[in-house]
């Protein structure tokens, strides 16, 4: 990544990759605290599998209380003028499933769209055409979480405002999901099984609903794939 200002080896998500860094021609220093953005090259010599492995060795990191030493600043200055990140993320707007923190994540890295309950919509769609197929994210990442608040409104019908439109978008996954025991929001096993079928439907209703985004999957140049995140533990789960 020759001429890059600062092109030394300090990124993080390709340092937890010997595959990726190889692929991009560059050596890690083990304990450098990642400074750099993500540069063009560096990003597109990543295959979406690979920005997966990252996402899950971030996980792991955040888990153990070890991130990265992020340089936030030196990536604000290095990814002024430009902008590469590896993947996009869809994710609820709780307050407790904060995407950057979890997958260890720096600036310039991941797009993130964040919206009640992880639902997909027009504007939505839009955003991640503009991140896959303009800006060359490798990886849609829909991440639902355990205790959400809007599945279980949507479990139990909650009238509010423009609100009572968002959770309509949920409510096929309530009538989905296979449950034999109480089926109502006070029951946290129930939401989460919710929680997590909305997961697909959303990853299918991108597929079926963005032309643009199912092509680039078939071609194998992007990956969609869903995610729960579980407030308890920490643990980010890829769901098949």
């Amino acid at each position: 990544m020759a001429g890059h200002p600062l092109d030394l080896g300090r990124r993080g998500w390709l340092k937890a990759s010997v595959g990726a860094a190889a692929m991009a021609g560059l050596a890690f220093a083990p304990g450098d605290a990642p400074a750099a953005s993500l540069t063009q090259a560096q990003r597109d010599a990543m295959t979406p599998d690979q920005v997966i492995d990252m996402m899950k060795r971030g996980n792991a990191r955040f888990r153990a209380g070890k991130p990265q030493k992020h340089d936030y600043l030196a990536q604000k200055r290095s990814s002024a003028l430009g902008q590469f990140p590896a993947a996009v993320i869809l994710s609820c707007i709780d307050s407790r499933a904060p995407a950057e923190i979890i997958l260890d994540t720096g600036i310039g890295e991941t797009f993130n769209g964040r919206i009640a309950g992880n639902i997909s919509n027009n504007d939505l769609l839009g955003s991640m055409e503009f991140a896959c197929a303009a800006a060359g994210a490798k990886v849609i990442l829909v991440m639902g979480h355990t205790a959400c608040g809007a599945v279980a409104g949507a479990i139990d019908n909650v009238q509010l405002g423009h609100l009572t439109a968002l959770l309509d978008v949920i409510k096929p996954a309530v009538e989905a999901t296979k449950y034999t025991g109480d089926r109502n929001g006070k029951n946290g096993q129930f939401v989460d099984a919710v929680a997590r079928t909305n997961v697909l439907h959303t990853v299918e209703a991108i597929r079926k609903n963005s032309p643009i985004l199912a092509g680039l999957e078939k071609e194998g140049k992007i990956k969609i794939v869903g995610s729960m995140y579980d407030l308890s533990n920490g643990m980010l789960t890829f769901l098949a």
